[in-house]
């Protein structure tokens, strides 16, 4: 059984995930709690790998193997990163996890939800989150904060970061969708307002998640 405490940030293109996971672990870290930062697709070398191919435009996937790639990812991140860190009594901190599979596989590419959260099982080895954010806002916004972050690079956009608007609607419902049915795992969170605005209410969350937790 898990110890620790295990929160993921979840959201569709955009919405500051990585910042925000970046920075909560930061504040933990300076409140001298044991925390390690990971994310989905990677978090492990198996997975990184996995990741180059996961998110590469130019490698053709069919959905089906892209589930299972991102599912083979999770079952990795689980055995080498997330169990034993949580075992540890440590506070992981997970930039995407399985509730995107659920929105990206599932509502925005339409594979079977109720074969998908069996899958979603069996790959995370039971592990949920205790608490899931859901950063928030207009796809279209997203989107525009992802094109001006490569404005200038060489990057070319990801699989995911070049579909058409409607697929990130889908995201998006997703999203929103799994906030609803599980109110009490999952908080949205306004991704519009400024970094240090969001970031204040990610703190307070989490917060008062450890002093539920006596930690």
């Amino acid at each position: 059984m898990a110890s620790g405490v295990f929160i993921t940030l979840e959201g569709v293109e955009g919405s500051g995930k990585t910042t925000q996971a970046a920075s909560l672990g930061h504040a933990l870290l300076r409140e001298h709690r044991p925390v390690t930062i990971t994310h989905e697709p990677g978090g492990t070398r198996a997975g990184e790998a996995i990741r180059s191919i996961f998110l590469d435009p130019a490698v053709s996937l069919e959905v089906s193997a892209e589930l299972l790639l991102v599912l083979a990812d999770r079952a990795q991140h689980v055995r080498e990163t997330l169990r034993p860190r949580l075992a540890a009594g440590e506070i992981v901190i997970s930039d995407r996890y399985s509730d995107s599979t659920i929105a990206y596989q599932g509502y925005g590419r339409g594979f079977d939800l109720k074969l998908l959260g069996d899958l979603n099982h069996l790959a995370s080895d039971a592990i949920k989150p205790d608490v899931t954010l859901v950063l928030d806002l207009p796809i279209e916004t997203g989107l525009e904060r992802t094109r001006a972050r490569v404005k200038g690079t060489t990057r070319a956009p990801d699989r995911f970061e070049g579909e058409a608007l409607e697929f990130h609607r889908r995201v998006r419902e997703g999203f929103l969708a799994i906030a609803r049915a599980e109110p009490d795992r999952v908080l949205v969170i306004d991704a519009t307002r400024p970094l240090k605005v969001v970031h204040q209410d990610i703190l307070n969350a989490v917060t008062s998640l450890l002093k539920r937790r006596c930690l």
